[in-house]
């Protein structure tokens, strides 16, 4: 949480305490932190809570985004998958791994550099023997 909000919200505990009203507050808290100032509306919204009893200043606990799956145990049984049968897909590895298929993208791009080409997940930086190799196999396929 910001320092900044914090300090405002115990300005605004501070003026709940001397019985101040909600615009007497907040005309000082624009005087005092000018346009970093929280809202007006915000500032309702404490000045009312703490009126109410609250004592907190802190944000309460929420539920909030899920935990990121994209952890190193992830990225190492993707990989682990995928070096034993490079032709799976997408959607086989995140039902394999009960994970999402945005997340198995991003792991198999960001974490693994791997892009897709053709039906197998290779690695975007080819040696030099193995470009010779895959451009060996691609002359001879087209003779």
């Amino acid at each position: 949480m910001e320092q900044r909000n914090i300090e405002q919200r115990y300005a605004i505990k501070f003026c709940v305490k001397l019985g101040d009203s909600v615009m007497k507050t907040y005309g000082k808290l624009v005087k005092v932190f000018g346009d970093e100032a929280l809202s007006r509306a915000q500032v309702f919204r404490w000045h009312k809570n703490l009126k109410n009893g609250r004592e907190s200043v802190g944000d309460e606990p929420r539920s909030g985004r899920p935990v990121e799956s994209r952890t190193d145990n992830n990225v190492q049984r993707v990989r682990t998958l995928v070096r034993q049968d490079r032709h799976l897909t997408v959607r086989i590895l995140a039902d394999e791994l009960n994970l999402k298929r945005e997340t198995v993208i991003k792991i198999l791009t960001d974490d693994l550099s791997m892009k897709k080409l053709c039906a197998k997940m290779v690695p975007k930086n080819l040696s030099a023997e193995q470009k010779h190799v895959r451009m060996s196999r691609i002359l001879y396929c087209e003779t």
